[in-house]
């Protein structure tokens, strides 16, 4: 059997940089069909080339309450133009991306479109993982089983007041695989201007928890910020400050920031273990 994408990518990245050390992955997340469907193509594709090594692609929802005002903003937009899941599947397809998509969403859209149909075709798509934003551990086994059967990662989101006893069941009972995904903060997606001085302290915890790899998000916007939490981290998500740049300056501003949030990812000493 050959090694899952999510797993490969990760095992490169440690090969990538050096013996017993590693570095840690950029993760973008862009919303799909934002700001058109032909940009969020070339967007899609930008990324990739520019640094990313992995790519979050969020699928538009009528009801984003995770999300912040730019991701709501951008979710609006694509909706406005006509983006449903299948157009979201396309995009993915079209795109062809060499490193491994996430697909992001909520659970309605998923469960509207059909869950089974919806793993056979993400997959079929390109994805390799897929986020369910408010799916908690334990809300539906049947679920967790279907996706824990497909060739779909299931990527788990933790919360810095995630409970010991939840955090155990997160990464034990709840079929999380591919990495694990916490949020830096509490409250919705945006840009901010520090890294919590307690994520260390969350990161910990987490490591303790669990082997799978740690990806941080919610909040990271500047170079600085991605450096400071590559250094905790064996991924660093950047989202509503890409989505933003994107729609205000187009696709050389979004470039720009990409190639910058890599070096910087790049640059920050191995994340400690």
């Amino acid at each position: 059997m050959s090694e899952h994408p999510i797993a490969a990518r990760w095992r490169s990245l440690r090969e990538e940089a050096g013996r017993g050390t590693r570095r840690a992955a950029l993760i973008p997340y862009l919303t799909a069909g934002y700001p058109t469907p032909q940009l969020s193509h070339e967007a899609l594709q930008l990324v990739a080339a520019a640094g990313a090594d992995f790519v979050e692609v969020g699928v538009p929802f009528s009801d984003p309450l995770a999300d912040g005002p730019t991701i709501q903003r951008s979710t609006q937009a694509a909706l406005e133009q006509g983006m449903t899941v299948p157009r979201v599947l396309e995009l993915i397809a079209r795109a062809r991306l060499p490193v491994p998509v996430v697909v992001m969403t909520y659970l309605n859209p998923v469960l509207a479109y059909g869950l089974e149909r919806f793993l056979a075709d993400a997959h079929g798509a390109g994805a390799s993982g897929l986020l369910l934003t408010d799916f908690p551990a334990g809300a539906d086994p049947h679920v967790e089983a279907l996706v824990a059967a497909s060739p779909l990662a299931l990527i788990r989101l933790v919360a810095p007041t995630t409970t010991a006893e939840r955090l155990a069941r997160t990464v034990r009972g709840g079929g999380a695989t591919g990495f694990l995904y916490l949020i830096s903060r509490l409250g919705v997606t945006g840009a901010r201007d520090q890294v919590p001085p307690d994520l260390p302290g969350h990161v910990a915890r987490v490591r303790a928890a669990s082997d799978l790899p740690l990806a941080v998000g919610f909040g990271i916007s500047t170079p600085a910020q991605a450096w400071a939490t590559a250094q905790l981290a064996d991924g660093v998500v950047v989202g509503s400050a890409l989505v933003e740049t994107l729609g205000s300056g187009g696709l050389a501003a979004a470039e720009r920031l990409i190639r910058d949030l890599a070096a910087a990812v790049r640059a920050a000493p191995a994340p400690v273990a």
